[in-house]
């Protein structure tokens, strides 16, 4: 199995030895900390769509953001014979003993998007601190100077600190020249834009609406903090990023209160879940999973066997991208933009 370092990330793996002869008697269970946010459906039809091609069958919860039931819904997809499990965990140390249970049943995990520290699950994701430092650059190259605000992910989520880490290593020069100041700072809890929308308030507050760009970690906590700049007049003229490309986002990249949305196309996520759990509940060691490399990058320094997408900026020059790969339409995209303001929308 190749390092982390060695990977040549963005690769797309195909359907492999995971094929629809044995898949038949397999169940995945798809544990879902919430459907808050749009993309998770897009996530959900994919792995469907994967599993279905495969001859395999799907169950799934969702636990509504909450921890506590996330642990009970686990205990209900193993109940209901899940052979692989696919986890976005709500918090990821609460987790643990849910992941421990289904280990010990013979069950294989994988984390889903979000690191579940531990070396009995595979962890599949984007490049989170690729993530982050795209954010950073897109937006420094609109606002290289001034009073910078970060709107965080969930403290529960190691995914958040990811963020932060790649963005700070873009900003890091600029904040330690003093050409960029740092004037607030706050985790969201639970990812929700009506948390990232109040910590903005708070921070417009403090430093008297005097805010040059914001970098929010995903395109939610993005659209809370925007709704706070619109309430002062400042949306549109304060750069902000986020990720996901959720359909909303886009919109606003085109309309110009959004700077970058981070691509990070799910369906290709959810499809190369689906495989690995099918290939995992075959029998499939987690080293010998086609296109694994070896992570130890999280809090605890554990070694997993981990895949990593590659993520793409979508900023108003290059929306007809998703556009063109059937992410979302035109329509929805343009929806409210002036004739002839952006190239896409023409």
């Amino acid at each position: 199995m190749k390092t982390l370092a060695a990977a040549l990330l963005g690769t797309t793996v195909l359907f492999g030895a995971a094929g629809g002869a044995f898949a038949q008697d397999i169940t995945v269970g798809v544990s879902w900390s919430n459907f808050q946010e749009e993309r998770w459906r897009t996530d959900e039809a994919a792995i469907q769509a994967a599993l279905e091609e495969l001859g395999a069958s799907y169950i799934s919860a969702d636990a509504q953001s909450s921890a506590s039931k996330q642990l009970t819904d686990i205990e209900s997809l193993i109940a209901q014979g899940a052979d692989a499990l696919i986890v976005l965990a709500q918090d990821s140390d609460a987790i643990q003993p849910a992941i421990s249970a289904a280990v010990a049943e013979g069950i294989p995990v994988i984390g889903y998007d979000r690191l579940i520290e531990n070396p009995d699950a595979f962890y599949i994701t984007f490049d989170n601190q690729e993530v982050g430092r795209i954010q950073a650059r897109e937006v420094q190259a609109v606002a290289p100077t001034g009073n910078y605000v970060f709107i965080k992910g969930s403290s529960t989520d190691p995914n958040a600190d990811f963020l932060f880490a790649g963005q700070m290593k873009v900003l890091q020069p600029a904040i330690d020249a003093g050409d960029i100041v740092n004037v607030g700072e706050a985790y969201t809890d639970g990812w929700l834009p009506e948390n990232a929308q109040a910590n903005m308030e708070q921070f417009l507050t403090a430093n008297n609406n005097e805010v040059d760009a914001v970098v929010a970690s995903n395109d939610g906590t993005a659209g809370g903090a925007i709704a706070a700049l619109a309430a002062q007049g400042l949306d549109g003229s304060v750069p902000v990023s986020g990720q996901d490309g959720d359909h909303a986002a886009l919109n606003r990249i085109a309309l110009g209160t959004q700077t970058v949305s981070v691509w990070k196309d799910s369906r290709e996520l959810g499809a190369n879940a689906a495989r690995i759990a099918v290939e995992l509940a075959g029998g499939t060691a987690l080293a010998d999973v086609e296109g694994s490399v070896t992570f130890n990058g999280g809090p605890n320094g554990v070694e997993m066997s981990s895949l990593f997408l590659a993520p793409v900026a979508i900023t108003q020059d290059n929306l007809d991208v998703v556009i063109d790969a059937g992410w979302v339409t035109q329509d929805v995209v343009c929806q409210g933009v002036a004739a002839g303001t952006v190239a896409a929308c023409d």
